[in-house]
């Protein structure tokens, strides 16, 4: 089980990455020009742009390498209790995310924007759905 798991949860976190990877190239799915991109992702309309080359880049790889971290399981290194620790870290980032959708004043600013409802229904979820199995595979 832990092996399916690792490995679900690195594709998925490789498949993030590479969605970032897509925006800051100037991909505008799910929207179909940058303002609806950004409705559909920041959540922000009046004057937010894309996120930047440099900043998209920065996420991608952030994700890549959590996505390297949980591969890292898969195999015994010199480093195992460093690597432990680190997928703590990526457990809290993605539970205090997912969490985050549910505080109310922290993704006000979206209200009304498409963002609002995926964030609600798809985002916040994956991101609690990706903490969850991180906890999972670090007991």
């Amino acid at each position: 089980m832990a092996l399916a798991l690792a490995l679900i949860l690195a594709a998925a976190l490789f498949a993030l990455a590479g969605i970032h990877l897509y925006w800051a190239f100037g991909g505008r799915w799910p929207g179909h020009d940058e303002a609806s991109m950004v409705e559909h992702v920041v959540g922000r309309t009046r004057g937010m742009r894309a996120p930047s080359l440099a900043s998209g880049v920065a996420v991608a790889l952030a994700l890549a390498a959590g996505g390297a971290l949980v591969a890292a399981t898969l195999v015994s290194t010199p480093w195992d209790t460093a690597l432990k620790v680190a997928r703590w870290g990526l457990f809290a980032v993605f539970a205090g995310r997912g969490l985050a959708t549910y505080v109310p004043p922290v993704f006000r600013y979206a209200e009304g924007t498409p963002f609002a409802t995926l964030n609600r229904r798809a985002y916040g979820p994956l991101c609690l759905a990706i903490a969850l199995g991180l906890l999972i595979l670090q007991l």
